[in-house]
């Protein structure tokens, strides 16, 4: 083979494919990235703001899974300060799935209409009262794959039921959560299940709830999703800051 014709074997790529974990990269102006660090430095910073709207819940009562289950449907696409007051509203006359099955759901719908998509909510959560009565004896199992078999209920408000109603250890990737570790540079990938599949495979057991509790919040009010407020930011010294072009 000729010189001309000759090729050296490809070099091995030098970063991650996009949804996989990734070590955030190098900068002269940032300190090494320490998730114990950052989170611990957030959890002070969210104390003064609203807690998410599910965690919320939870301090007020409505903890069992059938109601977690509820306010998660409840707040897809909505903002906190909408989905929380509805669903005090709708778990205050029907918080058990016998109760809710014995509702209508144009009589759902009418408590939860500030929602949005609130009619085919309504009709999503009757089936899932009456479905719960009668396949689970009133009460949902712990189970993620039981959760997901419901219309329109995916891994986020499965994880995040799940990890508030019943302990377990499961990842809840918002628009936040994916945002925010992202920008760090914690993570790399494009969609919010990517960014879940990266965080299982790196992100320390002991945050799997908590993350979505805290970086709810501070992606709310602090890393926004324009111009996010950088000079202000508790973690700003370890973030690389990435995608960031306009900040306040």
């Amino acid at each position: 083979m000729s010189a001309r014709t000759a090729r050296e074997p490809p070099e091995p790529a030098l970063t991650p494919a996009p949804g996989v974990v990734a070590e955030p990269p190098p900068r002269p102006d940032k300190a090494p990235f320490d998730i114990n660090e950052v989170l611990g430095r957030i959890r002070e910073e969210v104390r003064h703001f609203a807690d998410a709207a599910m965690f919320a819940l939870a301090a007020r009562g409505h903890d069992s899974l059938f109601e977690q289950l509820v306010a998660c449907i409840l707040s897809i696409r909505t903002m906190d300060e909408v989905s929380l007051p509805v669903s005090l509203a709708l778990l205050g006359r029907a918080s058990t799935p016998e109760a809710m099955a014995r509702l209508t759901p144009e009589e759902i719908d009418e408590v939860i209409r500030p929602v949005t998509f609130h009619e085919p909510k309504s009709r999503q959560l009757h089936a899932i009262a009456v479905r719960t009565r009668d396949e689970f004896g009133g009460k949902l199992p712990c189970d993620a794959q039981v959760l997901q078999s419901f219309k329109g209920v995916g891994p986020k408000c499965a994880h995040l039921a799940l990890g508030i109603a019943c302990g377990h250890e499961a990842i809840s990737v918002d628009i936040h959560v994916h945002r925010v570790t992202n920008r760090w540079g914690y993570v790399r990938a494009r969609t919010p299940e990517a960014t879940l599949e990266a965080l299982e495979a790196q992100l320390p057991r002991a945050y799997w709830v908590e993350i979505n509790r805290l970086l709810v919040p501070f992606g709310k009010h602090v890393c926004t999703g324009s111009r996010p407020k950088c000079s202000t930011c508790p973690v700003l010294r370890y973030c690389r800051q990435v995608g960031v072009t306009e900040s306040r």
